[in-house]
């Protein structure tokens, strides 16, 4: 029984040396998590997962699937098809930052922020209760979950699906 105990915990401390020399990145570290399988698939339907994947630095405000969930019926799915394949990418594009933006780099009060979608911004405000993104629409996502880092960027979990539009207004 001792000696099963001793090699249990030595093949765990093995295991764990080995995750932790091995750092996860972005889409990776989605993958691995069943709250984005919608933000996967759409990351791999736009064809970015190979650059979401690469060296980075990236920032990515991740809507889990709820957040998909809550927008109009039948809107994953049309941007889903690959006729749509521009208008998803843009979507996800409007998600992403290509620095490594920690919850603590961003400075207090309302901010803009410009995303990969080189023609749109977003209005992020960091308070004593959390941060909170305007996007294209006018509406506010909250930062769930902040800092889940990766070695090529940074990931903040978001409760809603951020949505180029008309640009926001920074209160």
């Amino acid at each position: 029984m001792k000696a099963n105990l001793k090699a249990t915990a030595a093949a765990f401390a093995i295991a764990m040396s080995a995750t932790t020399a091995q750092a996860a990145n972005i889409v990776e570290i989605a993958a691995g998590d069943e709250r984005f399988s919608t933000l996967v698939a759409a990351v791999t339907a736009a064809g970015l997962a190979e650059t979401l994947s690469g060296p980075g630095p990236f920032t990515v405000y991740a809507p889990l699937n709820d957040a998909f969930a809550a927008l109009p019926a039948g809107t994953v799915e049309s941007l889903l098809e690959p006729a749509n394949k521009a208008q998803l990418t843009d979507v996800l594009l409007y998600h992403v930052d290509d620095r490594k933006l920690t919850a603590s780099m961003i400075p207090a009060g309302s901010n803009y922020f410009k995303p990969l979608l080189a023609s749109e911004r977003l209005c992020i405000t960091a308070g004593s209760d959390g941060v909170t993104i305007a996007d294209g629409t006018g509406e506010m996502a909250n930062v769930v979950v902040a800092d889940i880092m990766a070695d090529n960027g940074v990931i903040h979990v978001v409760d809603k699906v951020l949505l180029p539009g008309q640009r926001p207004a920074c209160h």
